[in-house]
């Protein structure tokens, strides 16, 4: 059964946008407004880390309502885009709480004539919170610099997420900071009110979204391996099924981050793909062996439990604008596409990037599909430096001569970051309009 492209007044990435802007923009606003009615400080630069300090604050509670899954959110920006959100006002946070540390300490320095070491170590020893505030931002400074590029690709996607963790703690040491000495909580019963409502919803968006949500599903749709099957060398599907599945909000193209409930596995959480369409009655993940917790999925066991988070991702029907669709996979990132193809509506064209032919995993379902509802395939196949009629094989003018219609598709694409940066580039350069280009960069993912 095919999903029908439906049109509403406002794009769904257009309100989530909106909301999130809005939330911003009004909080700004309120952080500003306390922040003057507060009074003078006792110098300038008192003043200006002061207020780096409170927008620090904010700029934290948005990051746990970033990282709180929220399904409306999710469905409407996805994980690629909440990610990226998230990375950025990080290094926002970072910087606001070095100028909030810099300007404060150089403040008291000029007021009591001490240098800013010694004025740093003084406001450490005398001051209740300030010490808490150096190890916040140390801890911070820690996730950052994990968070940058170089770092993160030398890091397993478990190590990374075991770094990220320490930001938990940096916002709860920042808190204490700012319930101990901090202007809006000792001096305006309204800023306090602001303050306590700020940080207790952004935590209690996190708890919902990222535990009791995950616990509730789980309890009620109790999902359990049913077969393990191999479909490559190195990649296998893992088929599951569950109770009341009919009931789970999971869409074809979406992933969950899975929890296999053994002894030396339950753990690690594998952020994997749907690689069908759910039915309601099993789902099925598609997973190459890119490293050890993939590799190990071979060695399951039916019936063993699975603890599933999500679904995620907005990689989804609900964004389609055009009455057919043109689907580009590379490499793995053709189990969200092999799902897609199930679900959306319209002539369909799909395009599977691959290095040998031999690499082109779940191509008999795919044809087999293909064929039952009048869909093309192309599998290009070849080295990353290979070359067609028109040039490399998804560059515009390949795109152009394979899908001579393509300004009047949609285009899903989904694969390794460098593949999907050159489809968009090579979409950009024929002009088809961003709203209907939906990119998932197959990392976190996979």
């Amino acid at each position: 059964m095919t999903a029908v492209p439906v049109r509403t007044p406002i794009r769904p990435r257009i309100a989530a946008k909106a909301g999130l802007l809005a939330f911003l923009g009004v909080n700004v606003v309120a952080v500003t407004a306390l922040f003057v009615a507060g009074g003078a400080s006792d110098s300038v630069l008192i003043g200006i880390g002061r207020l780096a300090g409170l927008y620090g604050a904010l700029a934290m509670a948005c990051q746990l309502l970033l990282v709180a899954r929220l399904p409306w959110l999710d469905r409407r920006l996805g994980m690629d885009r909440l990610t990226s959100l998230h990375r950025w006002t990080g290094f926002g946070v970072l910087w606001l709480l070095i100028a909030h540390l810099v300007f404060i300490v150089f403040g008291y320095a000029a007021l009591e004539q001490h240098g800013p070491a010694d004025q740093l170590v003084e406001l450490a020893n005398t001051m209740e919170g300030v010490l808490r505030a150096i190890v916040a931002v140390v801890l911070i400074l820690v996730v950052g610099a994990a968070s940058a590029r170089f770092a993160r690709r030398r890091m397993s996607y478990e190590t990374w997420h075991f770094v990220h963790l320490y930001t938990y703690a940096a916002v709860l040491l920042a808190f204490a900071h700012q319930v101990a000495i901090g202007q809006s909580f000792t001096g305006s019963p309204l800023a306090k009110a602001y303050w306590w409502t700020l940080w207790l919803g952004a935590g209690t968006a996190v708890l919902a979204g990222r535990v009791l949500l995950p616990l509730w599903r789980n309890l009620r749709h109790r999902l359990r391996v049913t077969a393990v099957v191999p479909e490559s060398p190195d990649v296998v599907s893992v088929y599951l099924t569950g109770k009341h599945l009919d009931r789970l909000p999971a869409r074809a193209g979406q992933f969950f981050l899975w929890r296999f409930m053994t002894r030396d596995r339950w753990w690690q959480a594998n952020p994997f793909s749907l690689s069908a369409a759910p039915d309601g009655r099993t789902l099925r993940l598609t997973a190459k062996a890119v490293g050890e917790s993939s590799a190990a999925l071979r060695s399951l066991r039916v019936g063993t439990r699975v603890f599933a988070e999500g679904p995620y991702g907005a990689f989804t029907t609900i964004h389609r604008r055009r009455p057919n669709a043109l689907l580009v996979a590379g490499g793995v990132g053709i189990t969200p596409i092999r799902a897609l193809l199930e679900d959306v509506a319209g002539h369909v064209v799909v395009l599977y990037r691959v290095r040998t032919p031999q690499d082109a995993v779940l191509l008999p379902e795919l044809r087999a599909l293909a064929k039952a509802r009048g869909a093309v395939i192309h599998v290009l196949s070849g080295p990353s430096t290979a070359e067609g009629p028109q040039g490399p094989l998804l560059s515009a003018e390949s795109l152009r001569a394979l899908v001579p219609d393509v300004l009047e598709r949609d285009v899903f694409v989904c694969g390794p970051p460098g593949m999907t940066s050159a489809v968009l580039r090579g979409l950009r350069r024929l002009r088809v309009p961003a709203t209907q280009v939906h990119a998932e960069r197959f990392s976190l993912a996979a």
